[in-house]
């Protein structure tokens, strides 16, 4: 969650422990940096970086500097927070059976620490330091086994990166796991020797109304890479590409690697959704036998090819990526320019509400006003405490 919409907007950054004028100065910077103004930002990251605690302005300046400047200054922030936190919640709170350890971010205290670590994933990932990365993640999910700041998409990706197949495989299985009623121990981390074995029927069906969409398609490639074109591979690719169809369909289209993260609001297995992955991991399905593989699945295939959303045309594709979208909401798809805009009195009402809902969410992260008559809320939990933001 946003720190500006979070318990913090009320109590502080990491639960007041740093000044107000610090987090003045850091919101500022922040606010300039949105605007692509990092030169205007930086004196107010400076005098915001003068409370040591204030780590989250070390996160900010960061992403400034050069790369080996920027990983040097989160590793000083990182040791930097470590200490801090020893001093305020106990030497023994990053200690495996100590009351912190699995409840870090809801801790008020930690959470500046956690996105210091959060920070350093993504840059160990653009250094191409994998095992670093991977290494990361897996300590946010020690300290943090329910994900708060949802490592768990990403840390399948990054194992398979860093050539870590059967450990990726064992992650995800165990976050798909059927009927799963707790958070896997340790977030999951807890990697064991994973089988060739299929899906039963019943586990299947679960996973064709609620996969993760993610998850699905580093389970396929990590059986693959594995077992070679095996049922398990084939069952998980299916289920993949049923869960979310943006993600194959970029990769069997060639479409280029997108240059970043998408930083928009999204829905669970939306198309926001697959640009992260793909930023993460297309580059391991585009290898010529993974990609062929992939493109001869004939029953994965068939997920991806859309029909007109023009009710009274019911043409369907033959190839991935035949038709296009509506530009504005993205969703619907048309086989013709005209089949579009005859459809477009019906459509126009849907696709107005998904575009005010993108934009509404978007302004309210951003901390800007959301429009007139429209309302959004958030809840954060924390030190034993509940809090609601209504805007």
């Amino acid at each position: 969650m946003n720190r500006r919409h979070g318990m913090e907007s009320k109590l502080g950054v990491g639960g007041g422990t740093v000044s107000i004028e610090a987090q003045n100065n850091l919101d500022r910077a922040e606010d300039l940096c949105r605007r692509r103004k990092p030169a205007k930002a930086l004196p107010f990251l400076l005098k915001a970086m003068e409370d040591g605690n204030n780590l989250d302005a070390f996160v900010q300046a960061a992403f400034l500097f050069p790369l080996p400047e920027a990983l040097k200054a989160l590793e000083n922030a990182e040791a930097k927070g470590r200490e801090g936190l020893k001093q305020r919640l106990g030497a023994t709170c990053f200690d495996d059976g100590s009351k912190e350890v699995g409840k870090f971010y809801s801790i008020l205290e930690t959470r500046p620490y956690m996105r210091v670590l959060q920070a350093q994933v993504r840059l160990y990932f653009e250094a191409g330091l994998f095992g670093k990365s991977s290494d990361t993640m897996i300590e946010m999910l020690r300290l943090c086994p329910g994900d708060n700041m949802s490592q768990r998409t990403w840390l399948g990706s990054m194992l398979l990166s860093a050539g870590r197949t059967a450990d990726a495989l064992s992650f995800v299985k165990q976050w798909l796991a059927h009927n799963r009623r707790q958070t896997p121990a340790r977030g999951g981390t807890i990697f064991q020797t994973p089988t060739s074995d299929c899906l039963s029927s019943e586990h299947e069906q679960a996973l064709m109304k609620r996969g993760d969409g993610s998850m699905l398609h580093t389970a396929a490639l990590a059986c693959f890479r594995l077992w070679g074109d095996c049922p398990v591979a084939r069952q998980y690719l299916r289920l993949a590409a049923h869960a979310n169809p943006t993600i194959l369909t970029k990769i069997l289209a060639k479409i280029d690697k997108p240059r970043s993260l998408n930083n928009n609001p999204r829905g669970f297995n939306s198309p926001e959704e697959a640009q992260d992955y793909l930023w993460l991991t297309q580059d391991l399905w585009m290898d010529p036998a993974v990609w062929k593989w992939a493109n001869d699945d004939v029953d994965a295939k068939k997920s991806l090819l859309k029909s007109c959303s023009n009710v009274n045309c019911g043409a369907v594709e033959q190839n991935v990526t035949q038709f296009k979208r509506c530009a504005a909401c993205k969703e619907a798809v048309y086989c013709t320019q005209e089949c579009q805009k005859s459809h477009w009195k019906a459509h126009k009402p849907t696709c107005k509400q998904q575009k005010q809902i993108k934009d509404m969410v978007r302004a309210y992260q951003k901390g800007k006003p959301i429009p007139d008559g429209a309302h959004m809320a958030s809840a954060d939990f924390a030190n034993g405490m509940s809090f609601i933001n209504w805007a």
